[in-house]
């Protein structure tokens, strides 16, 4: 038998490779700093820890509708007025199986064979073969140092063709904890919002980046565009990867097709999961979210400076997410050999620059400061170690 195209082309994706090498370290008996995986070490808030203690008690627990328990919604609506300034008709708001599903939908709402969609290289491996699983060409544009690793006007304008019908955006973004400035974001959408294309923006990071001089949280794109195609998750900034619980805000023509796709798609996200999302909204789970927030800045720091004591660079400091993306090509090897032989020799897992990027595949290296302030220090120390 034969397997379909698209399965034979999927490249795995080299991060969560590189964790199964390191458990199978840890099952022999070896102590492993695991700074691959970008996934927070607090865990989900107390509240919503105790809220999914309590439903488990043997009750029913049936489907929600397909964008979710209205009170999610409502609940996320609050989130982007109270946070970010933002009126969001709740109406507007699918509640997803993790971000991935609401990427997912998306492109299955907006995307034809053929149609192209315009992507900074580096991005998340995912969204390429999203696009790719349906039938989308991805128009794959290098960004520099100076540009923050991030796409800009010119550049996108440089990548348009008749055939682009998206510009796909993270900002806070992965590999680089990079923001696009507000300004310029808001630049990118107004011009692909005149040529009729769909802007599709991952705020995944959004609550994981800096404020503003004046103290004023980062701002959603919404502020800028509230047509756009938003994503967002439970798992990085309220500590939930395992819960698989996104959302996307949708503009009001997708929604009914959108709902459509979700009931044939995953039925609805998970009903515990969900009612225990409802707890991250409370003023004291808000509160813990920002301590932790505060908490992921230092150790920030201790890798900044960790890295720069070593003699790694990082071409441009994040200022969101939990990521650094410094650049190896100065030890003389490449990023996967490198990774591959600090995961071995030092015991250290990283992720190489292959799974994000075609044009620093092999001079990169992404960090994840995730990871509690021991592992950081201890990993730190083990690749100054390899490297002497």
């Amino acid at each position: 038998m034969k397997l379909s195209e698209r399965a034979r082309g999927a490249e795995p994706f080299y991060a969560m490779a590189f964790g199964d090498q390191a458990a199978a370290l840890e099952a022999a008996g070896h102590k492993v700093a695991k700074l691959n995986i970008g996934e927070p070490d607090f865990g989900a808030l107390p509240a919503v820890r105790e809220t999914m203690r309590g439903i488990m008690d043997g009750r029913a627990l049936p489907y929600t509708s397909a964008f979710g328990l209205p009170a999610l919604r409502e609940a996320i609506a609050g989130f982007y007025r109270d946070q970010h300034g933002v009126d969001v008709d709740p109406a507007r708001i699918a509640v997803t199986s993790g971000a991935s599903g609401a990427l997912l939908l998306a492109c299955a709402a907006t995307l034809d064979p053929g149609d192209e969609v315009i992507l900074a290289d580096p991005s998340y491996p995912a969204n390429r073969q999203l696009i790719q699983a349906f039938g989308g060409v991805i128009r794959s544009v290098a960004t520099t140092p100076q540009a923050r690793y991030q796409l800009d006007a010119g550049s996108v304008a440089s990548a348009w063709t008749d055939k682009t019908k998206a510009v796909m955006i993270a900002s806070p973004s992965n590999p680089t904890g990079t923001s696009i400035p507000h300004g310029e974001l808001a630049s990118i959408c107004a011009g692909a919002r005149e040529r009729d294309a769909w802007r599709v923006v991952d705020e995944i990071y959004l609550n994981l980046a800096d404020p503003a001089p004046d103290g004023a949280p980062a701002r959603s794109v919404l502020d800028a565009d509230p047509g756009a195609i938003v994503i967002n998750s439970f798992s990085k900034y309220f500590g939930m990867t395992g819960w698989r619980l996104g959302w996307a805000v949708l503009p009001a023509e997708l929604t009914e097709p959108v709902e459509r796709l979700a009931m044939s798609y995953y039925i609805c996200a998970s009903t515990p999961a969900q009612t225990a999302a409802l707890s991250c909204f409370t003023p004291e789970s808000l509160a813990i979210a920002e301590e932790r927030r505060l908490e992921l800045l230092a150790r920030r720091q201790i890798v900044l400076d960790g890295l720069a004591k070593i003699g790694l660079p990082v071409p441009v400091p994040p200022d969101g997410a939990f990521y650094v993306y410094f650049d190896i090509s100065g030890t003389g090897l490449t990023a996967w050999d490198f990774c591959q032989r600090v995961l071995a020799e030092a015991h250290v897992a990283l992720t190489p620059g292959r799974d994000f990027s075609d044009g620093t595949a092999d001079t990169h290296v992404r960090l994840s400061y995730a990871a509690s302030r021991e592992a950081l220090h201890d990993g730190l120390e083990r690749i100054a170690a390899f490297l002497a």
